[in-house]
């Protein structure tokens, strides 16, 4: 049985994982050759964002069902986005970018608001949370 908290965790790999085929369609790097590549951007950023966002209370009902506290979100990629380059660039053997950073952590910052923010919407209009 899908948990509020299990739909939230669903929910946020596939936002993570829609905007990372974003980011690279917008640089013309779609296509199945380019799936590995992603996925050093997928990973690490699915990682730092699974280790940041709970503790903002991320995950926790009190907080999600609150749109007051949405905000929370931004403060947590703050965190995520760059611990995520830096596992990025040592996946790659690369630099870490703090252009990258702040791309990279506003966009899925401004992604997961859109989700966060549409699942308190339709929660609340079904029910599920109160409102």
């Amino acid at each position: 049985m899908l948990t509020k908290k299990n739909i939230l965790i669903i929910g946020d790999i596939l936002s993570i994982a829609i905007l990372t085929v974003i980011g690279f369609a917008t640089h013309g790097e779609v296509g199945f050759s380019f799936v590995l590549r992603m996925g050093t951007t997928f990973f690490p950023l699915a990682f730092a964002w699974f280790l940041s966002a709970p503790w903002f209370g991320l995950f926790d009902e009190q907080v999600t069902s609150n749109p007051r506290l949405l905000w929370r979100i931004f403060i947590a990629m703050l965190f995520a986005a760059p611990l995520a380059v830096i596992l990025r660039a040592a996946l790659l053997h690369g630099a870490a970018s703090s252009l990258f950073v702040l791309i990279l952590g506003s966009m899925n910052a401004l992604g997961l608001l859109v989700w966060r923010g549409s699942y308190l919407f339709i929660a609340r209009r079904m029910g599920i949370l109160p409102g």
